[in-house]
Protein backbone atom coordinates (compact mmCIF):
# COMPACT_ATOMS: atom_id res chain seq x y z
CA UNK A 1 0.00 0.00 0.00
CA UNK A 2 1.34 3.25 -1.03
CA UNK A 3 1.95 5.93 2.05
CA UNK A 4 0.40 9.59 1.77
CA UNK A 5 2.36 12.19 0.88
CA UNK A 6 0.44 15.59 1.81
CA UNK A 7 1.40 18.71 -0.31
CA UNK A 8 0.60 22.64 0.91
CA UNK A 9 1.90 25.88 0.36
CA UNK A 10 2.46 29.14 2.20
CA UNK A 11 2.83 32.45 0.56
CA UNK A 12 0.65 32.21 -2.12
CA UNK A 13 -0.95 35.66 -1.83
CA UNK A 14 1.90 38.24 -0.30
CA UNK A 15 3.35 40.94 -2.10
CA UNK A 16 6.95 40.26 -1.31
CA UNK A 17 8.86 37.26 -0.57
CA UNK A 18 8.93 33.50 -1.78
CA UNK A 19 6.14 31.16 -2.56
CA UNK A 20 7.33 27.56 -0.30
CA UNK A 21 5.83 24.19 -0.89
CA UNK A 22 6.46 21.25 1.07
CA UNK A 23 5.40 17.68 0.46
CA UNK A 24 5.21 15.57 3.41
CA UNK A 25 4.96 11.68 4.58
CA UNK A 26 5.06 11.09 8.13
CA UNK A 27 6.83 8.47 9.46
CA UNK A 28 5.32 8.12 12.84
CA UNK A 29 1.99 10.12 14.58
CA UNK A 30 2.64 13.45 15.50
CA UNK A 31 0.05 15.22 18.18
CA UNK A 32 -1.01 18.69 17.56
CA UNK A 33 -0.63 18.96 13.91
CA UNK A 34 -3.41 21.69 12.05
CA UNK A 35 -2.92 24.00 9.99
CA UNK A 36 -0.39 26.13 10.10
CA UNK A 37 -2.44 29.70 10.57
CA UNK A 38 -4.28 28.03 13.60
CA UNK A 39 -0.96 27.23 15.67
CA UNK A 40 1.12 29.83 16.99
CA UNK A 41 4.48 30.72 15.93
CA UNK A 42 6.00 28.65 19.18
CA UNK A 43 4.17 25.93 18.00
CA UNK A 44 4.64 26.00 14.69
CA UNK A 45 8.65 25.85 15.29
CA UNK A 46 8.16 23.23 17.93
CA UNK A 47 5.96 20.69 15.54
CA UNK A 48 8.54 21.89 12.74
CA UNK A 49 11.39 19.98 14.48
CA UNK A 50 9.12 16.80 14.80
CA UNK A 51 8.04 16.83 11.64
CA UNK A 52 11.72 17.15 10.19
CA UNK A 53 12.53 14.24 12.77
CA UNK A 54 9.73 12.01 12.13
CA UNK A 55 8.99 12.66 8.10
CA UNK A 56 9.96 12.17 4.38
CA UNK A 57 10.04 15.49 3.09
CA UNK A 58 10.46 17.97 -0.11
CA UNK A 59 10.36 21.68 0.84
CA UNK A 60 10.62 24.14 -2.61
CA UNK A 61 10.69 27.52 -2.82
CA UNK A 62 10.42 30.05 -5.46
CA UNK A 63 11.83 33.66 -5.05
CA UNK A 64 9.70 36.56 -6.41
CA UNK A 65 11.49 36.50 -9.56
CA UNK A 66 10.50 33.32 -10.99
CA UNK A 67 6.59 34.26 -9.72
CA UNK A 68 6.40 37.24 -11.70
CA UNK A 69 8.29 35.65 -14.70
CA UNK A 70 6.47 32.55 -14.94
CA UNK A 71 3.21 33.53 -12.78
CA UNK A 72 1.82 31.72 -9.25
CA UNK A 73 0.37 29.23 -11.02
CA UNK A 74 3.09 27.65 -13.06
CA UNK A 75 5.33 27.84 -9.72
CA UNK A 76 2.35 25.97 -8.31
CA UNK A 77 2.06 23.41 -10.56
CA UNK A 78 6.62 23.21 -10.74
CA UNK A 79 6.20 22.78 -7.61
CA UNK A 80 3.93 19.74 -7.40
CA UNK A 81 5.70 18.06 -9.80
CA UNK A 82 8.49 18.44 -8.21
CA UNK A 83 7.71 17.20 -4.58
CA UNK A 84 5.60 14.27 -6.67
CA UNK A 85 9.05 13.23 -8.05
CA UNK A 86 11.45 13.85 -5.01
CA UNK A 87 9.06 11.60 -3.23
CA UNK A 88 7.83 8.82 -5.76
CA UNK A 89 4.99 6.16 -5.53
CA UNK A 90 3.29 7.87 -2.71
CA UNK A 91 -0.79 9.04 -2.94
CA UNK A 92 -0.87 12.62 -3.14
CA UNK A 93 -2.91 14.94 -1.51
CA UNK A 94 -2.63 18.46 -1.90
CA UNK A 95 -4.96 21.43 -0.16
CA UNK A 96 -7.20 23.21 -2.18
CA UNK A 97 -9.49 22.97 -5.21
CA UNK A 98 -7.46 22.13 -8.07
CA UNK A 99 -4.87 19.92 -9.11
CA UNK A 100 -4.15 21.74 -11.75
CA UNK A 101 -4.92 18.51 -13.80
CA UNK A 102 -1.56 16.84 -12.52
CA UNK A 103 -1.96 13.07 -13.23
CA UNK A 104 -2.16 11.12 -9.57
CA UNK A 105 -2.69 13.86 -7.34
CA UNK A 106 -5.99 14.44 -5.28
CA UNK A 107 -7.18 17.79 -3.58
CA UNK A 108 -9.23 18.71 -1.16
CA UNK A 109 -10.23 21.74 0.81
CA UNK A 110 -9.44 22.07 4.09
CA UNK A 111 -6.88 19.27 3.94
CA UNK A 112 -4.46 21.17 6.09
CA UNK A 113 -6.87 20.61 8.87
CA UNK A 114 -8.46 16.96 7.91
CA UNK A 115 -5.14 15.29 7.24
CA UNK A 116 -2.17 15.09 9.26
CA UNK A 117 0.05 14.98 6.48
CA UNK A 118 -0.65 18.16 4.50
CA UNK A 119 -0.90 19.55 8.23
CA UNK A 120 2.75 19.02 8.37
CA UNK A 121 3.71 20.40 5.48
CA UNK A 122 1.45 23.03 6.06
CA UNK A 123 3.86 23.81 9.02
CA UNK A 124 7.06 23.20 6.61
CA UNK A 125 5.89 25.36 4.36
CA UNK A 126 5.15 28.33 6.48
CA UNK A 127 7.97 27.49 9.08
CA UNK A 128 10.47 27.92 6.24
CA UNK A 129 9.21 30.67 4.51
CA UNK A 130 8.82 32.81 8.23
CA UNK A 131 12.11 32.07 8.83
CA UNK A 132 13.21 33.51 5.31
CA UNK A 133 11.42 36.81 5.43
CA UNK A 134 12.86 37.20 9.03
CA UNK A 135 16.48 36.74 7.43
CA UNK A 136 15.26 39.62 4.64
CA UNK A 137 14.04 41.51 7.06
CA UNK A 138 17.71 42.29 7.87
CA UNK A 139 19.27 42.52 4.13
CA UNK A 140 15.49 45.13 3.95
CA UNK A 141 14.86 46.34 6.86
CA UNK A 142 12.71 49.57 6.34
CA UNK A 143 10.26 47.04 5.16
CA UNK A 144 8.96 45.18 8.41
CA UNK A 145 9.49 41.79 6.60
CA UNK A 146 9.74 40.07 10.03
CA UNK A 147 6.25 41.73 11.47
CA UNK A 148 3.98 41.16 8.10
CA UNK A 149 6.06 38.56 6.81
CA UNK A 150 5.52 40.22 3.27
CA UNK A 151 1.75 40.42 3.12
CA UNK A 152 0.30 43.57 1.75
CA UNK A 153 -0.56 45.02 5.40
CA UNK A 154 -1.22 48.76 6.12
CA UNK A 155 2.31 49.50 7.22
CA UNK A 156 3.76 46.94 4.47
CA UNK A 157 1.68 49.13 2.05
CA UNK A 158 3.06 52.47 3.83
CA UNK A 159 6.73 51.17 3.49
CA UNK A 160 6.46 50.47 0.02
CA UNK A 161 4.76 53.80 -0.71
CA UNK A 162 7.77 55.48 0.89
CA UNK A 163 10.70 53.00 -0.30
CA UNK A 164 10.02 51.86 -3.11
CA UNK A 165 9.64 48.32 -4.81
CA UNK A 166 12.34 46.38 -3.48
CA UNK A 167 14.12 43.50 -5.17
CA UNK A 168 12.66 40.52 -3.59
CA UNK A 169 8.91 42.32 -3.75
CA UNK A 170 6.56 40.58 -6.53
CA UNK A 171 6.03 43.46 -9.28
CA UNK A 172 3.89 41.56 -11.01
CA UNK A 173 1.00 41.63 -8.03
CA UNK A 174 -0.85 44.90 -7.97
CA UNK A 175 -1.74 46.48 -4.75
CA UNK A 176 -4.38 49.08 -5.77
CA UNK A 177 -4.01 51.39 -2.70
CA UNK A 178 -0.37 52.22 -4.64
CA UNK A 179 -1.89 52.56 -8.42
CA UNK A 180 -1.82 55.97 -9.99
CA UNK A 181 -5.28 57.00 -11.38
CA UNK A 182 -5.56 56.91 -15.06
CA UNK A 183 -8.37 59.77 -16.90
CA UNK A 184 -9.78 56.50 -18.42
Amino acid sequence: MKQLCGIDEAGRGPVAGPLVMAGVILKDSIDELNDSKKLTEKKREKLYDLIIENSIYHIVSFEAETIDNLGISACLISGLKEIMQTIPDAKYIFDGNTTFGISGLRCQVKADVDVPEVSAASILAKVTRDRYMVELSKKYPQYGFEKHKGYGTKAHIDAIAKNGLSPVHRKSFKIKSLEQPTLF
